[in-house]
This record gives C-alpha cells, structure tokens and sequence, in this order.
C-alpha cells in the first residue's frame, strides 16, 4: 500500500486536523442558537423530580464569533478539498486508495500541534 506520502499532503493534512479541532472548540464555547432564541422549560420525571431536556434562553453569535466561526468552517471546507484533490491520489489505484485516504489521516506525521500552534 501507499503508506509514503508527498510532504505536501502531510502538511495539508496535518493543516486540516488542527483546523477541525480549532473549529470542533470554537462550537463548543457557542450559544445553542446562532441567533437569539428563548429556551424552553424541561420535564420533571414523575417518579424521580429529575427534570430533563429543556434550554436557557439563547443570546445567539457575537458578530465576532459568527466571523470567527465562518472563518474556520471555510479553512475546513478549503483543506478537505486540497487533501482530497492532491494529485498524488492519481498515482493509487483503486480500492488500495481508499486504505492509503485512511492511513493518511491516522499517520503520525498528521497529527495537530497544540492549540494555535
């Protein structure tokens, strides 16, 4: 298999983890809605007095981090293109270039640096 890839393909992978992790924390720090919204009240269990489901009422995006968080979906978008149409893929045939897409996201060389690194 081809487990040898161009630096290119490993920089532009490697590029793409760290720009899915950037963005997979961006949302995590996101109000549940990108524009305000009132929440809902959850349910009470009968039984237990446990009450599940239900929101707080949303503030919606900041304009900075509907920017921030368009910003990084596009760098997402653009790096998943450039790894996917690198022109090595040319060079694998068949079902031996699916393995070697899924040795490629898993290679040691690919993985994120820190957090804005």
């Amino acid at each position: 298999m081809a487990d040898t890839f161009p630096s290119d393909l490993i920089d532009a992978q490697r590029r793409l983890h760290q720009a899915n992790a950037e963005y997979r924390a961006l949302c995590q720090t996101l109000p549940w809605s990108v524009e305000p919204l009132k929440g809902w009240p959850g349910e009470e269990h009968p039984h237990t007095g446990v009450i599940t489901g239900g929101r707080r009422d949303s503030p919606g995006y900041s304009d900075e981090q509907k920017a921030e968080e368009a910003r990084l979906w596009a760098l997402v978008r653009e790096l998943s293109i450039e790894v996917s149409t690198h022109p090595h893929w040319a060079t694998v045939e068949g079902e031996t270039r699916v393995r070697a897409r899924m040795v490629l996201k898993s290679h040691p060389e690919t993985a994120p640096g820190p957090a804005g690194a």
